[in-house]
């Protein structure tokens, strides 16, 4: 795809960096286009307020004054926090981020790493952000971020069985671990004999994508299961004594984060970057089209997410976890066993 695109003959670790250095681009513009979409208009409008109208068109430079006003903050810790386990936090949440757009798909041949065990490697590094947060509950010497960090922790144990279990759902469909495979699968399928729209999973796996999605909104810690950050009760959470760039960088992770399981979740259940196999598009338009649709479907599933985020009240922790243990994971259970047993018999 790089050689394709500049015309030239390069190394591997040539094409690789561009690819890395492109993709990082990519995930920052979707990353901050939903901060302002969302963060700061969509939910004014819910609020019946403006928001952000001073920097820029309509506040649209809003997150660079955010994002200026941070770097000039002290960055400071307390007396007794592990400087080094406390400075080191944000860096594996946000690798955690970032690691997860290495194996999505945007087009074609427009993905870093197309790995056979594509989806596996997503649920894997996603799961790190956990240590992150850990770590970051400890070293803080404070008891509210302690708190904060042992609820993340049970919190996102819990709900990483039905987002697995969930995934299960698409593999067995598709037959495969490898996204872009999964892609082709919805692309060339089609609906009882009929291939006008392919075969998008949602279609079929209608369970395993609510179920994916209820998962996401408890990994991201957004409302209703924003416990581990309860202002109300632990202040800030894991997040109470960072500031300055450190803080930032939490920040960003959540939103990008957010733009990383939407970007999955329209891989797995939407189609992805692929328009059906029917329409007879070739590779070449693909190309274009289809960092675009994802990008798109990403966008409007993050917009899900928000909307839950400020329309839901905050459940209590007993509710979180039977919410997960009874009744996610033995619906995800099912879902498999159906799944399986139609694929056997169809």
């Amino acid at each position: 795809m790089t050689r394709a695109l500049l015309g030239v003959e390069l190394a591997y670790w040539q094409s690789t960096l561009i690819r890395v250095l492109a993709g990082l681009v990519a995930v920052l513009l979707l990353t901050g286009g939903v901060v302002y979409l969302y963060l700061f208009k969509f939910v004014s409008f819910m609020q019946s307020r403006l928001g952000p109208m001073e920097a820029g068109p309509y506040g649209s430079l809003q997150l660079l004054a955010e994002v200026g006003k941070w770097l000039q903050k002290e960055d400071i810790h307390t007396e007794d926090s592990d400087r080094t386990i406390f400075g080191l936090a944000p860096a594996v949440v946000l690798s955690s981020t970032f690691l997860m757009f290495v194996v999505i798909p945007a087009g074609p041949d427009l993905v870093i790493a197309n790995l056979g065990t594509g989806i596996y490697y997503v649920l894997a590094v996603s799961s790190l952000s956990v240590l992150g947060i850990l770590m970051a509950g400890w070293a803080s010497a404070n008891k509210y971020a302690l708190l904060g960090g042992l609820r993340a922790a049970g919190q996102l144990i819990a709900y990483e069985l039905p987002l697995v279990l969930a995934v299960l759902g698409v593999v067995i469909q598709a037959g495969s671990l490898n996204l872009q495979d999964i892609v082709a699968a919805q692309s060339g399928g089609s609906i009882f004999g009929w291939d006008g729209i392919g075969n998008p999973f949602i279609l079929t796996q209608f369970v395993a994508f609510g179920i994916f999605m209820v998962a996401v909104q408890a990994e991201l810690t957004q409302t209703p299961f924003d416990m581990p950050i309860a202002e109300s009760e632990l202040v800030a959470g894991y997040q109470v004594e960072y500031t300055g760039i450190r803080f930032l960088v939490y920040f960003i992770s959540e939103f990008a984060t957010a733009v990383g399981f939407a970007a999955v979740a329209s891989t797995l259940f939407l189609g992805g970057w692929a328009l059906p196999a029917s329409w007879g598009l070739s590779d070449g338009v693909m190309h274009v089209v289809g960092p675009l649709m994802i990008s798109t479907k990403a966008i409007l599933l993050v917009g899900v997410v928000f909307w839950a985020r400020f329309s839901l009240p905050r459940f209590r922790e007993d509710q979180l976890q039977t919410l997960a243990w009874k009744f996610m994971i033995p619906i995800a259970l099912a879902n498999i066993v159906v799944t399986g047993v139609l694929k056997v018999v169809f």
